[in-house]
């Protein structure tokens, strides 16, 4: 029985200017599996990621996830179909804390619409609280709990990822693309985040990942996806992917494997 395809994106171009940076780009994500998008800095992934959950429209190509049509959806409207996304960058307002952001994360909530809250007020508080169980339920699975009533400009960089990483899953998403989701981040946090992936892989959760570090993608990506100036150029099991030549010269050769020894923030 061949696997569900949950996420395809056929033969997608985008251009800035004169400058291509998506050329073609073809990849499919299977229900059940974790898979990595790997290349040099400026090979097109995180253009790819927003091509992908809306935030830019491709030239040409097709993007359909569950078997419907996404491209030329609004990022929210993808959201809500169960696509949702992390960024390279903290976005998240430091002046409030970890529950707070937490909270903001569902939408559609009764709540949002005043006279919607006037006419349904239990509907209200059951939302809040269904909310609010979700949020400690997630908060403990990162092992973010006692840092709830925190703010969020107090945490470190990999506490921030795995905030970034709960509140997606908020919205209980079937697809989540992780844009570099340990970048910058102390060892000893990245062993704390792979275990919170591979413990929802487990659960079913799945998952398109950008990552420069080569340890992060052998340890959780069954398959990876490689790009070099905007077209893919190998695809396949990681672990034998990341041994072909021509990735080697593409990307290894350009910029060496991280050392997250060396290169992690404290």
């Amino acid at each position: 029985m061949n696997a569900e395809v949950l996420l395809s994106v056929d033969d997608v171009h985008v251009s800035f200017g004169g400058l291509k940076a998506l050329d073609g780009v073809s990849l499919e994500v299977t229900a059940g599996h974790v898979y990595g998008l790997i290349g040099p800095n400026g090979s097109g992934k995180t253009t790819l990621f927003n091509v992908i959950t809306g935030f830019i429209s491709p030239d040409r190509g097709r993007i359909v996830f569950e078997d419907r049509p996404i491209g030329g959806l609004s990022p929210d409207a993808i959201a809500r179909r169960g696509l949702c996304r992390t960024f390279q960058a903290n976005i998240n307002p430091h002046r409030m804390t970890v529950m707070e952001n937490m909270l903001l994360a569902p939408q559609g909530q009764v709540g949002e619409r005043v006279l919607q809250a006037l006419l349904h007020p239990l509907e209200v508080r059951r939302q809040e609280r269904e909310n609010l169980g979700r949020a400690w339920h997630l908060l403990a699975l990162v092992k973010l709990s006692d840092k709830a009533n925190a703010y969020v400009g107090n945490l470190s960089g990999g506490q921030k990822k795995l905030l970034a990483l709960a509140q997606a899953l908020m919205v209980k998403p079937r697809l989540i693309l992780l844009d570099e989701p340990v970048a910058g981040v102390n060892p000893r946090l990245i062993e704390d985040i792979l275990e919170v992936i591979r413990r929802l892989r487990g659960e079913g959760q799945n998952f398109l990942i950008v990552e420069h570090n080569m340890r992060v993608i052998r340890q959780v990506c069954d398959g990876v996806s490689v790009l070099d100036a905007g077209r893919v150029i190998a695809q396949g099991p990681a672990e034998e992917t990341l041994r072909r030549d021509d990735v080697l010269q593409a990307y290894l050769a350009r910029r060496p494997v991280v050392d997250e020894e060396r290169d992690a923030a404290p």
